[in-house]
């Protein structure tokens, strides 16, 4: 789905959220059977952080949506709306998003979840943004806390995911600025790519989906990076002939920290040679649907992105699904910190 109409709404705040526990390579490589070197050498990643028990993904984006609200000046009352993309969730039911709502005192605001696992946080604010009365706010938050669904002794998996969230407050901004287009597509030829098997009602949760290690997060890593490389390029391509941008005229690019070497291998692809990729990835792990506003948030409180930059975001993972985004940064609606 290519859209490239969405009335002068930007990002007015940013703000994220890592848990305090630093996990190195040492000790994942301890669980998983392989060498620090490996994980280096695979993956970009030399740490990653973990939610300590009794901390929810909940929990995260409460402390990310707090810190976006702070930055934006912007209260929780005025807010419309709450969407949290996860996969991740505090329960089945209710919506993780309500329960932010309820904690950050946002009273008048709609809340859901949204699951496109990686590509989420695209998915939602593309969502959100379309929901968005004229001259209204929402809250766009991307949370996850992968530690809970990973084996640890799996080292296709353990390896890449820590915990984390971001968000953004989304409201008006100057006439030209803020979303500019995206383009989201859904693959699900390719479902099994990835997937936790069991706890849904096709295989709802008993004692033998809990023996057989049912409820941990699957992937087939060649799959995903074949994935990526295939269409991650062409959805680019798609984005920017939409809003009549080129590549050239891109000074940022916020991509899914899905794992590092295979960035390095795909930016090649997709002509974005003038920007400036934007990579946590080494310090925080693939943290799924709170890279990308966490990656945001570190550039801009590092004071990358100027006034009138174009910022292209890049999701893809679990669906399979990708999910492109067009930003225009509004430098008098989101200060320098």
């Amino acid at each position: 789905m290519l859209s490239a109409s969405f009335a002068d709404v930007g990002v007015r705040g940013v703000g994220s959220y890592l848990p305090a526990d630093a996990v190195s390579n040492r000790v994942v490589a301890a669980r998983a059977g392989c060498t620090e070197e490996w994980i280096v050498r695979k993956t970009g990643i030399r740490s990653r952080r973990y939610a300590p028990p009794g901390e929810a993904t909940s929990d995260l984006a409460v402390a990310a949506a707090r810190n976006a609200l702070d930055a934006a000046g912007v209260r929780a009352a005025a807010l419309e709306w709450v969407v949290v993309a996860t996969s991740t969730p505090d329960h089945p039911q209710p919506p993780t998003a309500n329960l932010v709502q309820h904690r950050i005192g946002a009273r008048r605001a709609a809340a859901f979840d949204l699951n496109a696992v990686c590509s989420g946080f695209v998915y939602a604010l593309v969502t959100g943004a379309r929901l968005l009365n004229r001259g209204g706010l929402g809250l766009v938050i991307g949370a996850d806390v992968y530690s809970r669904i990973i084996d640890p002794a799996d080292r296709r998996t353990a390896v890449l995911f820590g915990d984390g969230a971001g968000a953004v407050v989304l409201g008006p901004v100057r006439p030209g600025y803020g979303l500019l287009g995206s383009d989201l597509t859904g693959h699900g030829d390719d479902h099994e790519l990835i997937r936790v098997p069991a706890g849904g009602s096709r295989l709802p949760a008993s004692e033998k989906t809990v023996a057989d290690r049912r409820h941990h997060f699957e992937m087939d890593g060649r799959g995903v990076r074949e994935f990526v490389t295939r269409e991650l390029p062409p959805a680019v391509d798609r984005l920017l002939r939409g809003c009549g941008v080129g590549r050239g005229d891109v000074e940022h690019f916020v991509p899914h920290q899905a794992n590092g070497v295979m960035l390095d291998e795909v930016r090649p692809l997709l002509g974005l040679d003038r920007a400036r990729m934007h990579v946590t990835v080494a310090e925080h792990g693939n943290t799924s649907a709170a890279s990308i506003p966490l990656a945001l948030d570190t550039a801009w409180r590092r004071g990358a992105l100027g006034d009138g930059d174009r910022i292209v975001l890049a999701g893809f993972g679990g669906g399979m699904s990708v999910g492109t985004a067009l930003l225009r940064w509004d430098g008098s609606s989101a200060p320098t910190p």
